[in-house]
C-alpha cells in the first residue's frame, strides 16, 4: 500500500490514530500506532507522527506498507435463491446465517463463492477478487434481497444510484420494547467505534451523516415490528440506529442485549425490498421478498400484536 491522506475541514480536531483508523479500514488503533512509530505512516515530508497528535485541516499523511494477501474466493455449488437475474445483474435472497464474501474465518460457504458457481465468468470486476460483483452488503445474520453486478458497466451504475441514494432500500425487524411514535426518522452520523474497530457508533469522532425513516407495523407487550427505509448505507446502520433510540433489535448481541432471547443469536432484520433503475434499460425495477421462516415464527410467540400499518 502506498496512499496520501488528506485531512478535510471536517475531520480535523480528533486524535489522529482515530481518524487514520477511520480512513485505513481494517486497521485498529493500536495498528495504525505501530505502523506510526515504525514509519510506515507518517507526515508527506516524511516527519514521525506524534500518537496524540490532532488532525488539522490540509495534514497529508502517507502510509506505505504492504498489505496482507487477499483469500482466494473459489466457486463452490451451493444453492441460491434467485429473485431476478438477466445479463447486467442478479438479485438473491440470501439466507440468515450466510456470509457475504471470504474473510478470515469465512474462507468458503459464502455467498461470492456460491455466486462465482452459478454465474460462471460473469461477474463485474470493480469489487475485487475476493468481490466480485457485490455492489452492498448484508451482514451474516440480516437475510434478505442482495445486487451482484454481472458486469463492470452494469456495477458502476448501480454503484452511481447507492451514491445518488436513488436505489430504495427497504427492511423489516424487530426492536426491543415498544417504539412510541408510529413513524420517524433517524438523523444521526455514524462512524467506527473509537474503542471497539468491530462496531459502529453514534457518537464516534470521525462519522459520516446515517439517516433512517422507521414505521412501526405492530406493537407486541415487549417489542416492536417495524419498518426501515435507507437514506444512506452506513455499516450496521439499522442496527445502530435502533440502538441509539433505545430499541436495539432482537437477538443482536453487538449492540443489545448480551445473550440470546427469543432463541435468537443474531439480528431479527430482513432486507424485505429494493427498487433501482436498470443499468442498460432504465426501467425501474422494484424487487419483494417474503419474510423468512425464521422471522415468522419470531413474530407468532411475541404475543398479542397491536396492529399499526400492513
Amino acid at each position: 500500500m502506498n496512499r496520501e491522506i488528506i485531512v478535510s475541514p471536517d475531520e480535523a480536531g480528533v486524535r489522529v490514530d482515530s481518524f487514520l483508523a477511520e480512513r485505513l479500514l481494517g486497521m485498529s488503533r493500536s495498528a495504525v500506532q505501530r505502523a506510526m512509530a515504525s514509519g510506515e505512516i507518517c507526515f508527506l515530508d516524511g516527519r514521525a507522527i506524534a500518537k496524540n497528535y490532532t488532525t488539522r485541516p490540509g495534514d497529508c499523511f502517507v502510509a506505505e506498507f504492504s498489505e496482507p494477501e487477499e483469500i482466494e474466493a473459489v466457486p463452490e455449488d451451493i444453492p441460491l435463491d434467485v429473485v431476478f437475474e438477466d445479463a447486467s445483474l442478479i438479485v438473491v435472497n440470501k439466507p440468515r446465517g450466510m456470509v457475504v464474501h471470504p474473510a478470515p474465518g469465512h474462507a468458503d460457504g459464502t455467498l461470492v463463492n456460491a455466486l462465482l458457481f452459478h454465474c460462471k465468468d460473469s461477474l463485474s470486476g470493480i469489487g475485487g477478487a475476493i468481490r466480485p460483483g457485490i455492489v452492498h452488503r448484508l451482514d451474516k445474520d440480516t437475510s434478505g434481497l442482495l445486487i451482484a453486478a454481472k458486469n463492470d458497466q452494469a456495477h458502476q451504475s448501480l454503484s452511481d444510484q447507492l451514491r445518488d441514494r436513488t436505489i430504495d432500500r427497504i427492511y423489516e425487524a424487530v426492536a426491543i420494547g415498544r417504539i412510541g411514535q408510529d413513524e420517524g426518522m433517524i438523523d444521526k452520523p455514524i462512524g467506527r467505534h473509537t474503542e471497539d474497530r468491530k462496531r459502529m457508533s453514534v457518537a464516534a469522532k470521525v462519522s459520516r451523516d446515517a439517516v433512517t425513516r422507521y414505521m412501526v407495523l405492530a406493537r407486541y407487550p415487549d417489542y416492536t415490528h417495524v419498518r426501515c427505509q435507507l437514506e444512506t448505507g452506513r455499516t450496521h446502520q439499522i442496527r445502530v440506529h435502533l440502538s441509539s433510540i433505545g430499541h436495539p433489535l432482537l437477538g443482536d448481541l453487538v449492540y443489545g442485549r448480551k445473550r440470546p432471547e427469543r432463541g435468537l443469536s443474531g439480528q431479527c432484520l430482513h432486507a424485505r425490498t429494493v427498487a433501482f433503475d436498470h443499468p442498460v434499460s432504465g426501467e425501474r425495477i422494484t424487487l419483494t421478498s417474503e419474510l423468512p421462516a425464521y422471522f415468522r415464527d419470531v413474530l407468532a410467540r411475541l404475543g398479542p400484536a397491536e396492529v399499526i400499518a400492513e
